[in-house]
């Protein structure tokens, strides 16, 4: 029986390993360092990637790398949930600016096998609102976000008709209420009513176990139903 349990200790010691070297920590090539994992299902495969970018809320602000997988897709992926595609993860130190997000799509499409019409953001929330940042100010490149216990600025709200978006926020969340969330889907619905925006409320939510929305196909489904068409 102690055999059988030290095989599975170096076994899962193994797995550990092979799973923290599937992550690699990029660091000085962007102005936010950021983690990417490759979850391709072939990597052989020479078909353009989906590229999921996750926008980290303020609690994983810092200058630790690792504090990024705490929570939210890479945290998920490691629970064992698929998601197909390149992931991102970005770490500010408070705060997202919306230009430094994309610098770093753009060094992801120009350093490995991303697809440019399959760019999809996703946060909780400071990083819900630093999503909607994102999509409000690249339209033309987001073909789709997922923001989660957070809110958006309305000064994007006409840009924000653009981008197919699924707002989720809980009913019990004391930290960000829920009026954020439908305060701008107002926003974006006053300029278009037929904008492709839509409020999950969750009730008896609260601002963290809304995370597990993380773990489940749902919200990387959506997105992948949506790509941007700009090639020529």
């Amino acid at each position: 029986m102690r055999k059988v349990y030290l095989y599975l200790c170096v076994f899962f010691m193994l797995l550990m390993r092979v799973n923290a070297q599937d992550v690699q920590a990029i660091r000085g090539e962007t102005t936010y360092p950021f983690l990417l994992k490759n979850s391709g299902l072939d990597s052989s495969t020479t078909e353009k990637q989906p590229v999921f970018v996750f926008l980290h809320g303020r609690s994983l602000s810092g200058t630790n790398l690792d504090r990024v997988k705490r929570y939210g897709v890479l945290y998920a992926i490691n629970k064992g949930q698929e998601v197909p595609g390149i992931i991102v993860a970005p770490q500010s130190k408070g705060g997202w600016d919306a230009d430094k997000v994309m610098e770093i799509v753009d060094y992801v499409i120009g350093h490995y096998n991303a697809d440019p019409d399959r760019i999809y953001v996703c946060g909780m929330s400071m990083g819900a609102y630093g999503t909607m940042d994102v999509a409000g100010k690249y339209p033309e490149r987001v073909a789709a976000a997922v923001a989660i216990c957070g809110g958006g600025s309305s000064q994007y709200a006409s840009n924000l008709t653009q981008v197919p978006i699924w707002l989720h926020h809980g009913t019990a969340d004391r930290a960000v209420p829920i009026s954020e969330s439908k305060k701008i889907m107002r926003a974006i619905k006053k300029e278009d009513p037929d904008a492709n925006v839509s409020l999950n409320v969750i009730k008896g939510g609260t601002h963290g176990s809304v995370e597990r929305l993380f773990h489940d196909d749902a919200i990387y489904n959506w997105m992948l139903k949506f790509r941007k068409r700009h090639k020529s």
